[in-house]
């Protein structure tokens, strides 16, 4: 962040710590979303490092938090103005820095492939689509059941095999038997609050492909 005149680090650092907890946001001008007053979380916010005008932030947020508006907003309180100069992600949900890889590793690894038949290299950057699902809670499903959602279909309560603990509109998991990945879905219920019969999740991402699982199904 890039202060437009000078201010006392101390005031900046009494400014930047109002901004843990809730706040209201709204996405800036030019922005891919609608701008409407959001509210987001911030779990942490610091100071790093400061060389005069500028200051180095870490912050840890909801996801969809815009930070040049944080940034903004920062200036606004100090009366003096801000903007971002640079922003750098170093983590999202359960994936860190340590997770990249460059673009040139890739093309390097596919060259290998294609030309040298060596997957080595490419196996070590391909990860299981079932590790983007690590963080959010998970269903289990029988075998009968993933086609229909292959297809789109919400997961009904008779197809429930197993489940970890979650909660009306959280962001779910749907596995198989054998742990591939099938959907992802909006919890209609609470995990404690399942009925006997009737709609659980509903479904939002079809993940597996159609008709790898026996039909039991009518369209």
């Amino acid at each position: 962040m890039e202060l437009h005149s000078d201010v006392e680090k101390e005031k900046v650092a009494e400014v930047v710590n109002q901004f843990k907890g809730k706040i209201y946001q709204r996405p800036p001008v030019r922005s891919s979303v609608k701008r409407r007053l959001r509210v987001k979380k911030i779990h942490d916010i610091e100071i790093v490092d400061s060389e005069g005008r500028l200051y180095l932030l870490k912050i840890s947020s909801d996801p969809g938090t815009y930070m040049r508006k944080i940034c903004h907003d920062i200036g606004i309180i100090l009366g003096c103005g801000a903007h971002m100069r640079e922003l750098r992600r170093i983590k999202s949900g359960i994936f860190t820095e340590d997770n990249l890889v460059t673009l040139q590793e890739v093309s390097e690894a596919l060259y290998m492939w294609k030309n040298c038949k060596d997957e080595t290299d490419l196996r070590k950057i391909l990860m299981p689509m079932e590790i983007g699902l690590c963080g959010i809670p998970k269903i289990i499903i029988d075998d009968n059941t993933v086609d229909a959602i292959s297809y789109g279909a919400p997961l009904n309560s008779p197809g429930i095999v197993a489940y970890q603990n979650f909660r009306k509109g959280d962001m779910v998991g749907i596995l198989t038997l054998k742990g591939e990945a099938v959907s992802i879905g909006i919890a209609k219920v609470d995990s404690d609050k399942i009925p006997d019969r009737g709609e659980v999740i509903s479904t939002k991402r079809v993940l597996i492909q159609r008709d790898l699982y026996p039909k039991a199904w009518k369209k």
